[in-house]
Order: structure tokens, then C-alpha cells, then sequence
């Protein structure tokens, strides 16, 4: 099975810098948030509205409830927000306020204000990781790169399926990148 690249530093520096050369940089480093921070696929990032970030307040939830109807695997799901979510959801909301504050309207919107499709969002991820010149990412590298870092970080597997949502941790495993390094620096902790 093909995986989705991994991102270095420097490439995500080259990432950002696109994003924001580019019209709506708040809203599409919102995007690529839910997608490397919290590890949404593009149908999730897609299917959020604006109530499920935001509360009546126009404040950023520290908890995203997606619906069954906004998931693959149509089954119900809970999404931590991190600090680096919720920065990027503030300036979403700072940006966009009028936008922010209709909970019913979907998250995300087009330059036509009409809403993003998952393929549109494909597309998003494509087009900027196509103009920063990086080859092999899509929109699945996030999520790669989320769980990879996590597991990095020595969290432990069961604790990144929960935050993949996944059903079977053998998915889960599946994501997360290993290479002759990481085994070395494993091998020194004894």
C-alpha cells in the first residue's frame, strides 16, 4: 500500500510560506491544521461546520463532535483540539467573523462562498504541496504525519488509535513511519 509523504521541517516552512502568498491564508492553514494537528481526512475537514468548532460565542471548542454523517467510516467521533488548532481556528474567526458566526453554515468555504467538497479539499492540499514543490504529498500526509509524530513522542499505540479513530489498532500501525534511525535510537533507551 502507498503512503502518503511525510513532510520535513523544511518542507512544511515551504508549505506555510505558499499558503500564505496565497488569498484566504487563514482559512486553508486552518485546513492544513485539522489535518496535521488534530488528523482529519479531507471528507472530515469537508463535512465540519461552523458550530462544531466554534461556540455561541465565536470561541474555538477544545472539542470537535463529528456526526457519523461526517466521518468514513459513518460512525461518531470526538476531536481534541490543540493548541496549535486553536490558534489556527482564531485566526480563522478573527479573519472571517461574519462567516464564523452562522454555527449551521459549513466550516470552510469557497471563493464562490459555497462549501468545499472532499475533492475539493484534495485538491486544495494538492495544489499548495504542487506549488511548494513537493512530490508525493496528498491530502493523507497530515494525518500520516500526525500520528507519526505522536508515535514519535512515545504515545503510546493505543492512545494514537483513539486519536486516529480508528477501529483496528493493525490500521493504525499501518500510518505510523519507522525507519533505521528511529530503530537505532530505540534500541539505545535500554
Amino acid at each position: 500500500m502507498k503512503q502518503a509523504k511525510l513532510l520535513t521541517q523544511a518542507e512544511k516552512k515551504r508549505v506555510y510560506a505558499v499558503i500564505d502568498a496565497h488569498r484566504y491564508s487563514a482559512r486553508n492553514r486552518a485546513i492544513f491544521a485539522f489535518s496535521f494537528f488534530a488528523g482529519l481526512r479531507a471528507c472530515e475537514i469537508a463535512a465540519l461546520k461552523v458550530g462544531d468548532a466554534f461556540d455561541a460565542s465565536g470561541n474555538p471548542r477544545d472539542t470537535v463532535y463529528l456526526a457519523s454523517t461526517q466521518t468514513k467510516g459513518d460512525e461518531s467521533g470526538t476531536v481534541l483540539v490543540s493548541k496549535r488548532l486553536h490558534k489556527a481556528l482564531k485566526a480563522y474567526a478573527t479573519t472571517y467573523p461574519r462567516h464564523t458566526s452562522k454555527p449551521d453554515a459549513l466550516l470552510f468555504f469557497s471563493a464562490k462562498r459555497g462549501g468545499f467538497s472532499p475533492q475539493t479539499i484534495v485538491n486544495l492540499f494538492a495544489k499548495f504541496y504542487a506549488a511548494a514543490g513537493i512530490k508525493g504529498a496528498s491530502s493523507h500526509s497530515g494525518r500520516r504525519q500526525f500520528l507519526t509524530e505522536l508515535a514519535d513522542k512515545g504515545v503510546n499505540v493505543r492512545v494514537i488509535q483513539a486519536l486516529a479513530r480508528h477501529k483496528d489498532i493493525s490500521t493504525t500501525q499501518r500510518y505510523i513511519d519507522y525507519n533505521e534511525s528511529k530503530l537505532r535510537n530505540a534500541i539505545e533507551l535500554i
